[in-house]
């Protein structure tokens, strides 16, 4: 099933990071399996662009976007550790229930993490994690 998935980190002087498609194995029925679902997509695209030591030129846009907050890196992964697929999904539903990323289906937030959800074929998902402010207001 393909949806699409924007994510967003306020904060940054460009917020929108542009839609990606995302494939998932199966049909997500909750909040926490679509959690789930999100996270085994992204590590197991990770582990096998570290297992074929896979290097994608960057595009315009990648570079542009980059280029704003500092730092051009190109995803190499030098010590060519896989990433810990459990471990992952532990940190975002853990990242989840303390409010730290917030999950739109279309314009309706999902709040709970075992709500249900009906997803269909090419729905759209917005991720946002929120960032604290350090330092102190004058």
């Amino acid at each position: 099933m393909n949806i699409r998935i924007t994510i967003k980190q306020l904060g940054k002087k460009r917020d929108k990071i542009a839609d990606a498609k995302f494939l998932l194995e199966n049909r997500p029925a909750t909040v926490r399996e679509l959690i789930e679902e999100a996270v085994h997509t992204c590590v197991s695209e990770y582990n096998r662009n570290v297992k074929e030591g896979e290097e994608k030129p960057l595009s315009e846009e990648q570079i542009e976007n980059m280029s704003e907050i500092g730092k051009i890196a190109f995803g190499i992964n030098y010590g060519e550790k896989q990433a810990d697929e459990e471990k992952a999904k532990e940190v975002a539903l853990q990242a989840f229930e303390d409010g730290l990323v917030r999950i739109f289906q279309g314009e309706e937030e999902l709040t709970g993490m075992d709500e249900s959800i009906e997803v269909k074929e090419g729905d759209r998902f917005t991720f946002i994690r929120l960032t604290f402010l350090a330092g102190r207001i004058f």
